[in-house]
């Protein structure tokens, strides 16, 4: 009766298996399953036919590419003996022979793995040196996997070199490192090494989407493109934040949708961060405020907003340029984005890129991030409404905007010198380069006095020599400048013949000129005679005048 209410005459039941997360049950397990990788495949699959095989191999990259999983593919791929037994070493192995499954389970004793983050002293790797004399016990080839070997200490990297360099016939090394830079030089040139890549975003939200179909599970396909955006070409990243992502869809059948990813991961609404985008080019700061404080209600990170106003103007930049728009885009968000290319200028983009770009850093580390936030969006919609300067220097010369200074005194100098250059076109080169200084492109100014020969000054038509070339960016701002300067088009090319001199030699010769008139006087003659040591000095600023 005891045995009965105890339990003991009941069969044992079953323990139920452990669950695997995603990236431990879906690591690849052939080299057809290394995604992103086709260049190293290839070049190891030539090696592994052509019997070029090095005896050590060094994969680096950053976490989550598969540095691990391909050491123990090139593991298997070296002591596969197929089906039948008899076969040799080869780019497909098979999964089914001894060595595969031992090496895919972790337990051959061939293959044998290090952390060097917990084995990084030279007694760790005097170990390997000694065991690695005997030869394999039963396959092939003895395998060394050392992960993360960066964090091998300095003695430890000097007591592996005599044996990295001329290892046993029957042993392999393969080290893997997210810091290939604090491995020595040493160790890099006896080791063959390949850098793997980030995993595109595309090929992740492809691979995930794969995952779900295995696991039965439901995606929106935007929710996989948030997934692989967030992972940052890490596929076990990936695969963790959508393991994530089904647990957080609840009940079975419950889709993964995009709502649901950006509440996970606390990202910013890409709708929201439109329309936000929209009130700072309209400039409603109240609108904007509101709508910022409403995601951060959400659990959105202001930081997390910034960012999302980054990618937005970098969005609008490249359609503007008409670049190949994101496969992972709306239709409605590729249409804004689309519009606004249309609309605004790229001085007016690429002031708005580092207004937010600065607010993107002051908030980062503001003791009061929302805050923070709120003054970069204010200090963005500011200036956003405010007019192009070539623009407004227009609008005053054709008298449609009252100038600032016209007051019931006079109008200051600095304010009547900026005016006078629109109103008519200089009447030299001389006279351009100082307008455009006084207009505020000072850069351009100075290229233009320094570098520029002119072979013909004739408004609005400027010949440029062609031995002195200027870059087509140089040139485009000259043409932007000067449009902004006059009001009119310039026609400005190139001639194979030689110009003027430039503005600074004339500058210089008008110098030298003024010195040796000075040394001709009879009085400096005369002084000169009376103390022949004695030096004639200049000083910033003199002229012959």
């Amino acid at each position: 009766m005891t045995d009965t209410l105890l339990g003991l005459d009941e069969p044992p039941q079953p323990r139920a298996e452990a669950y695997r997360v995603l990236a431990r049950k879906y690591r690849p397990q052939t080299f057809s399953e290394l995604i992103g990788q086709d260049a190293m495949v290839q070049t190891l699959g030539n090696a592994i036919k052509r019997d070029r095989l090095a005896h050590a191999f060094l994969m680096t990259g950053v976490r989550g590419v598969g540095k691990t999983s391909t050491a123990r593919l090139i593991a298997k791929a070296l002591n596969c003996i197929g089906a039948d037994g008899q076969g040799g070493p080869t780019i497909d192995p098979c999964g089914v022979c001894d060595p595969c499954r031992s090496i895919a389970e972790g337990r051959h004793m061939d293959v044998i793995e290090m952390d060097a983050a917990s084995h990084t002293g030279v007694d760790d790797v005097r170990e390997i040196i000694d065991a690695s004399r005997y030869a394999a016990v039963s396959a092939r080839f003895k395998i060394y996997i050392v992960d993360e070997v960066h964090m091998l200490s300095k003695n430890a990297f000097n007591a592996l070199l005599k044996t990295l360099e001329e290892p046993p016939p029957h042993v392999k090394f393969l080290f893997a490192t997210t810091e290939v830079n604090k491995v020595p030089i040493t160790v890099l040139s006896r080791c063959q090494r390949f850098d793997l890549r980030r995993i595109s975003a595309d090929k992740l939200a492809e691979h995930f989407g794969k995952v779900c179909d295995l696991e039965g599970v439901v995606a929106e396909p935007e929710a996989l493109a948030l997934i692989a955006r967030a992972s940052e070409g890490s596929a076990r990243d990936g695969l963790s934040i959508l393991d994530q992502a089904i647990a957080h869809a609840g009940l079975e059948g419950e889709a993964v949708t995009a709502r649901a990813v950006r509440e996970m991961l606390g990202l910013s609404d890409r709708g929201a961060v439109r329309d936000l985008f929209a009130l700072v080019l309209t400039g409603d700061g109240a609108g904007a405020l509101n709508q910022l404080r409403r995601q951060y209600d959400l659990g959105v990170d202001p930081l997390a907003v910034l960012r999302g106003l980054l990618e937005t103007v970098h969005g609008v930049t490249l359609a503007k340029v008409n670049a190949a728009p994101d496969a992972a885009q709306s239709a409605e968000e590729r249409q804004a984005r689309a519009d606004w290319a249309a609309a605004l200028s790229f001085p007016a983009l690429h002031r708005l890129w580092q207004l937010f770009l600065k607010g993107h850093e002051e908030v980062g580390r503001a003791a009061l991030p929302i805050e923070a936030a709120e003054m970069a969006l204010l200090r963005a919609i500011h200036a956003s409404t405010l007019p192009d300067p070539g623009d407004l220097a227009r609008q005053i010369a054709a008298g449609t905007v009252p100038a600032p200074t016209a007051t019931a005194t006079a109008p200051a100098p600095a304010a009547a010198k900026a005016a006078e250059p629109a109103a008519s076109l200089p009447p030299s080169f001389e006279a351009l380069v100082e307008a455009l200084d006084r207009a505020g492109s000072l850069g351009l100014a100075v290229k233009l006095k320094q570098g520029t020969s002119v072979v013909r000054y004739d408004p609005p038509e400027l010949v440029l020599s062609g031995a002195r070339p200027m870059s087509a960016d140089t040139l485009s701002d000259l043409n932007t400048a000067l449009k902004a300067l006059s009001g009119r088009a310039w026609r400005v090319s190139f001639a194979d013949q030689p110009g003027e001199p430039t503005l600074l030699e004339r500058e210089r010769g008008r110098e030298e000129a003024a010195k040796q008139a000075i040394l001709d006087s009879p009085m400096i003659k005369a002084a000169f005679e009376a103390f022949p040591d004695a030096e004639l000095e200049t000083w910033p600023g003199q002229r012959s005048a």
